[in-house]
């Protein structure tokens, strides 16, 4: 029973990275329609620049969370004016093959800049367990789900309650509405992309934390990010917390019970795909959306 629980614990702790990774996505999808495969390498670069900060200035991955979160809202942006705001009203091929080929050129260059080896963030609590009725818990991996849902739960907040987040969610249900209420959409479009790569900047610092930075981090997130938001349904935010629990802790527990599972554990998200896309038409697909 222990060994279970140690794996539920373990599963409810990675479930707050790939949470605070999807956010973004789901946002970025529900405001834009757009599919940004270019999110992963978001969080890598973030996950880089924690390690910098870390490595050239001794500064503490906590305290370059903000700074972290402004320069990717700043490229964020910066990528929106360039690239992304003139396809918006192209065929879906032409936005999928324009993120993928920004997700492309910000790994190689990454690969290009920083070789292919990985880095981690090596501070005084990466090393730090907790232990509570038998369970254990790394302090790195604790703080990374504490601040991950406190961020969501902050964007949860913004999206109901500021004038900002309100004129998020009118343009999401219809830009052509918000437009003729005089919300300035393209503005919207623009925060809203910036917001989504802030997120995933933040993602990136606290996955240097407990993990890696290494050029490729970002596909793999990318992958996850996307199954969570097929569980959730495209652009629902609210979903996208029960999807990513359900994602971290089923990967637990199929990588601690199941023979071989650590291999078995990197696929699930593609057979939980599977099975959304399978029954959601029978409503099974839909219990994650409320």
């Amino acid at each position: 029973m222990e060994v279970f629980f140690q794996a539920l614990v373990n599963g409810l702790l990675r479930s707050g990275l790939y949470a605070l990774t999807s956010i973004g996505l789901a946002l970025s999808v529900g405001v834009l329609g757009i599919v940004n495969f270019a999110h992963g390498e978001f969080l890598m670069l973030g996950a880089y620049l924690g390690v910098f900060l870390f490595l050239l200035f001794g500064l503490d991955p906590l305290l370059s969370l903000p700074l972290a979160a402004l320069v990717l809202f700043l490229l964020g942006m910066l990528l929106y004016r360039c690239t992304i705001k003139y396809v918006l009203d192209a065929p879906e091929i032409n936005q999928m093959l324009l993120t993928f080929g920004i997700s492309v050129f910000l790994q190689n260059l990454a690969l290009i800049l920083w070789s292919g080896d990985p880095r981690a963030i090596n501070s005084t609590y990466r090393s730090v367990t907790l232990h509570f009725a038998g369970v254990n818990a790394g302090m790195g991996r604790f703080l990374t789900f504490v601040i991950a849902f406190s961020l969501i739960i902050a964007l949860y907040l913004v999206l109901t309650r500021t004038r900002a987040g309100k004129a998020m969610r009118a343009v999401s249900q219809s830009r052509d509405g918000a437009g003729l209420v005089g919300i300035k959409v393209q503005k919207v479009y623009l925060y809203t992309f910036g917001v989504s790569a802030a997120l995933a900047g933040m993602a990136g610092v606290m996955l240097s934390m407990v993990l890696y930075a290494q050029p490729a981090v970002g596909l793999e997130f990318t992958l996850k990010a996307f199954c969570i938001v097929v569980m959730a349904g495209l652009g629902n935010i609210g979903g996208v917390i029960w999807a990513s629990l359900l994602l971290g802790v089923t990967e637990s527990i199929v990588g601690t019970f199941i023979p071989q599972g650590s291999g078995w554990s990197d696929g699930v998200f593609f057979i939980l795909i599977l099975a959304v896309l399978i029954f959601r038409s029978r409503g099974v697909g839909q219990w994650f959306a409320h």
